[in-house]
């Protein structure tokens, strides 16, 4: 599976961005597609994540302002980031969890900045 991640930059706190991701290969075994972070000085994390079941997670600390969204067509997630803070700021990673047929693998894109200025 290949991952390919747009839209990031730079916004001022209060603002919005949309990332965008698309999959490519093996798409029909992907279980899950979402979205990691990594800040300056501190290690990855998972922001959201969409499984095919339809259920979506969240991190805590962007319940209520980011969103994301699957087209299951397109092999694509986006993910919808408003009332952005500086703490958003980081390098956000594209992830999608594949079924092998005996567990599962991990792929990841090739990372989008976000940088949220005060």
């Amino acid at each position: 599976v290949q991952l390919q991640a747009f839209g990031g930059g730079l916004v001022q706190a209060g603002g919005s961005l949309r990332l965008s991701c698309v999959a490519s290969g093996r798409t029909w075994q992907i279980n899950s597609l979402g979205w990691y972070r990594q800040g300056p000085g501190k290690q990855r994390e998972m922001v959201a994540t969409s499984i095919s079941s339809g259920n979506t997670d969240y991190a805590d600390s962007v319940k209520g302002r980011f969103s994301i969204s699957r087209d299951g067509a397109k092999n694509s997630v986006f993910l919808q980031m408003n009332n952005l803070k500086p703490e958003d700021t980081g390098t956000y990673y594209c992830h999608a969890e594949a079924y092998n047929g005996l567990g599962y693998d991990h792929y990841w894109g090739q990372g989008t900045l976000v940088t949220v200025s005060s």
